[in-house]
């Protein structure tokens, strides 16, 4: 058997497994590094009863699953209670950023997908990740979660429809996609409402989550007219106290980055892109969730002219 103190040697190339798995099940880089951070001490002290550490990979997997769920349990009750809408936490691409942060930024880690997730169950949402997104066979995803294969063939149905039910809009030609998020970022940076109002869906949804830490709204505004109004105010209130607009990358999509004049962080907006149009705007406020991102500000301050 494969010595548990050889994992030291994997850490590099192990950690980007997991921390994949945790972000995916959490949707929160801070809870899935802390995750990621207990696994790999877990597994130094020795592989319990049943776990082989011959196959490191499948070791960390097993490891890193299980405390995600358990933590995931516990997040649920914090989220149940939470001040307005949630959303993930956003995961941006950086040359100085964890090695442990370059996962495949596919449609799984997209903000959409990743609140649709929280609709699943832990034990749902770890089979599910497991075999939609990571292509483990039945045999192994039912040894991770502790259920015999049947239960988790059902397990997954129950999953997919679900996901399936609310599973959100994408372009599949990327390039088009960033096209038309680029020229979403351009309209608001020009104040140009009518340029808006013409890449917006009649049914597009905006979402922002500042959890009782920055102003936000406390439900979603759906349609078209109410969006852009919604927008307007936004970038005057942009224009009055010198927010600072780039184009970023989050979770895998184009995003618009918004900073106060010095440079610190206020939110971060993911543009869903659907059919031509932009369909969906989730916008992350909340600083708590902004942190590991680099330095952020007030957004009360900034809205007070203090920032």
């Amino acid at each position: 058997m494969r010595d548990v103190s050889d994992l030291a040697e994997l850490h590099d190339d192990l950690r980007p497994l997991m921390f994949s798995i945790a972000y995916r099940m959490l949707g929160s880089v801070a809870e899935a590094e802390d995750v990621v951070q207990e696994a790999f001490l877990r597994m130094h002290r020795g592989a319990p009863d049943g776990l082989d550490v011959d196959n490191p990979e499948a070791y960390a997997t097993t490891v890193t699953t299980r405390l995600a769920i358990d933590t995931l349990r516990s997040a649920r009750v914090r989220r149940e209670r939470y001040v307005g809408p949630w959303l993930p936490e956003p995961l941006l691409p950086s040359e100085d950023a964890d090695p442990a942060h370059r996962i495949e930024l596919d449609e799984t880690v997209s903000t959409a997908f990743l609140v649709l997730l929280e609709a699943l169950t832990p034990v749902e949402r770890a089979v599910f990740v497991l075999r939609e997104v990571l292509g483990y066979d039945y045999a192994d995803v039912a040894a991770i979660v502790e259920k015999n294969e049947s239960n988790c063939r059902q397990i997954l149905v129950r999953a997919r429809k679900r996901i399936d039910a609310g599973r959100p809009r994408f372009d599949a030609d990327r390039e088009h996609r960033d096209r038309l998020a680029a020229q979403f970022i351009a309209a608001v940076t020009d104040g140009d409402l009518a340029g808006l109002e013409r890449l917006l869906a009649a049914d597009v949804v905006f979402v922002g989550d500042g959890g009782g830490r920055a102003p936000a709204i406390q439900r979603p505004l759906i349609g078209m007219a109410g969006v852009v109004r919604f927008l307007g105010g936004m970038i005057r209130q942009g224009e009055r106290f010198g927010a600072v607009i780039e184009a970023g990358e989050a979770n895998g999509q184009l995003a618009m980055v918004v900073r106060t004049a010095q440079g610190d962080l206020l939110s971060v907006m993911t543009i869903d892109v659907a059919d031509g149009q932009v369909v969906a705007l989730r916008n992350q406020l909340n600083p708590d969730k902004l942190q590991h991102v680099g330095q952020v500000g007030d957004m009360f301050a900034f809205l007070r002219g203090e920032a």
